[in-house]
């Protein structure tokens, strides 16, 4: 009986260990985030646009991805940016997202001038800090799903942007991908607090490139 209630209160002890170091980081992305994200018609205006990637599939943007890209259209459309920012994977195992995006974009009606690719925003974190140290960008609104959005907007901020999050659609995806997207995002809110409070230096380091200034101009 005794060795019953150790082992129980061992169980909890863990069960709440666990709710702590998920929890946490996740209550500080919703906290960071809270007040800046909003659905397109209620965006700001920002002079850039940054689309975060995911997977292509075959060389074409999967149904996130589409849904991404054409907010980002809307947004450039409406005038609540100059410039896109596509950060992505550029050699990854499903292709080449900035390719892929930026050909998408343009099919949207972006002029192309207006669409920069970073091929090394390998995630969330670094596309952010690659925005602020290698684009030169300050202030932006990030395109996103909405189970990903607070992640984005959080490590933007932290990174020094003045960041706000636009809810991107995701028409065609099914109910089950998005819960699974939304559990797994809780999860790695564990990684990006971890980032966020070490500052380490994104995968890849490049020098400053002037290609959003020349976009805005």
């Amino acid at each position: 009986m005794k060795r019953r209630r150790l082992l129980r209160r061992g169980v909890i002890g863990v069960v709440l260990l666990a709710l702590v170091l998920i929890g946490g980081p996740w209550a500080w992305t919703e906290f960071a985030a809270a007040g800046h994200e909003h659905d397109v018609d209620g965006a700001p205006s920002a002079g850039v646009v940054i689309v975060l990637g995911t997977e292509v599939v075959d060389g074409q943007p999967s149904s996130r991805l589409a849904g991404r890209l054409e907010t980002a259209a809307e947004l450039v459309r409406g005038r609540r940016a100059r410039a896109v920012l596509v950060s992505g994977d550029g050699s990854g195992g499903s292709g080449d997202e900035p390719a892929a995006i930026t050909a998408y974009l343009v099919r949207l009606g972006v002029d192309p001038r207006q669409v920069v690719p970073d091929p090394y925003g390998l995630d969330t974190y670094d596309s952010c800090v690659r925005a602020r140290d290698v684009y030169g960008v300050t202030s932006a609104l990030v395109v996103t799903q909405s189970y990903h959005l607070s992640r984005a907007v959080a490590l933007c901020r932290d990174a020094g942007l003045i960041a706000d999050g636009v809810r991107a659609g995701c028409p065609g995806c099914p109910a089950g991908l998005l819960r699974e997207k939304a559990v797994r995002d809780v999860l790695a809110c564990v990684k990006a607090a971890w980032d966020a409070a070490s500052g380490r230096d994104p995968a890849v380091t490049s020098p400053a490139n002037p290609t959003i200034r020349e976009a805005l101009a």
